[in-house]
């Protein structure tokens, strides 16, 4: 990489660092708000920046190469240097996100589409797999005429939650829960989980899942977790990638007629991912939208929930949650 040096760039605590990490994302259209640990750049000896890239855990992402210096190769340094780091940090996989003229490149170091849109591409190199995930799923596969799903971050599981897998599962052969596995949540994922499987335990036909990273995950959906932050356009490119791959991989795996979501009052980035889910299914799923369970003169809501933990509010928290959640917060000592 002759006229080229390679740098550590500390956004966090390097004004100019920043500044030039802000100039080459302003190159390529990139937002600024990416959730990122880690960033190299990749200057020229004459001191101009002209390459960068940065890790988010095993995601790779805001991978620019200034126009400039594109018939540099640029970008194969930059991505090797992160992958680089990535085997010092033990991971054995990784993923990136990235537009879908950049798929011949990524393929050539090993990575596997894992869905693509006219916007975006998903791609992933490493063990575990998204073949892995697709195998765990079918070890749960249960045969049916009218198999339905539910996505869910379930933060905690409120009555809401349980009155919206009751009614699915009223109305489908088989019914897969899957709570979101990505732990950037009030509640850890694990936590999570058990509420929403302690809650669903008296219906014979639900099976609860993760979602590991393949659904309303960092790599799929990064602005989900973003909430009112988010900015609603890049939210929605990246719902429909997280809807797109769920029709084409997750439906047909598990025989999928249906799948259920709650209406969305509340948060705009949920209701943009509604709006996703429709147009994505158009006529090969249908999306069957419950109204929200309500409480008092609002909507029973996890946020809700969350305010009565904090304010030991044991009145509300009891109208919200089923006896399963409440049990669950005594004996993890949320509430006293």
């Amino acid at each position: 990489m002759e006229n080229f040096i390679l740098k550590r760039l500390w956004l966090d605590r390097d004004k100019k660092a920043r500044q030039d990490w802000e100039w080459l994302m302003d190159q390529a259209n990139l937002g600024k708000t990416e959730q990122v640990d880690y960033t190299i750049a990749i200057y020229h000896t004459s001191g101009e920046p002209a390459a960068t890239g940065s890790l988010d855990r095993n995601i790779l992402k805001c991978l620019v190469v200034c126009k400039k210096y594109q018939s540099e190769n640029l970008l194969t340094h930059l991505v090797m240097a992160l992958l680089d780091e990535l085997r010092e940090r033990s991971y054995t996989n990784s993923f990136v996100y990235t537009k879908p003229k950049n798929i011949v490149f990524f393929k050539s170091l090993g990575y596997r589409v894992v869905a693509e849109t006219e916007n975006l591409a998903f791609l992933e190199q490493g063990i575990p797999s998204f073949s892995d995930y697709l195998k765990l799923l079918k070890e749960h596969f249960v045969e049916g005429t009218s198999n339905s799903a539910i996505v869910m971050n379930a933060n905690p599981f409120t009555l809401g939650h349980q009155y919206l897998v009751e009614t699915a599962a009223s109305q489908s052969s088989h019914l897969y829960v899957f709570v979101v596995s990505e732990d950037r949540s009030f509640f850890h994922t694990n936590d999570r989980m058990e509420m929403v499987k302690r809650g669903v335990s008296h219906l014979p036909n639900v099976t609860v899942l993760p979602t590991r990273d393949y659904m309303v995950s960092s790599v799929t959906f990064p602005s989900y977790f973003l909430k009112e932050k988010a900015d609603l356009e890049v939210a929605k490119v990246q719902a429909t990638l997280d809807a797109t791959l769920f029709l084409e991989n997750i439906v047909p795996t598990l025989q999928l007629t249906k799948r259920y979501v709650g209406q969305e009052p509340l948060s705009p980035v949920t209701s943009v991912y509604n709006d996703a889910l429709r147009a994505a299914f158009g006529s090969d799923l249908e999306l069957v939208i419950i109204d929200r369970l309500s409480a008092g003169d609002e909507v029973v809501s996890a946020t809700r929930v969350r305010a009565a933990i904090q304010d030991k509010n044991v009145d509300e928290l009891k109208l919200l949650v089923p006896a399963t959640t409440y049990h669950y917060l005594e004996e993890k000592h949320f509430i006293g």
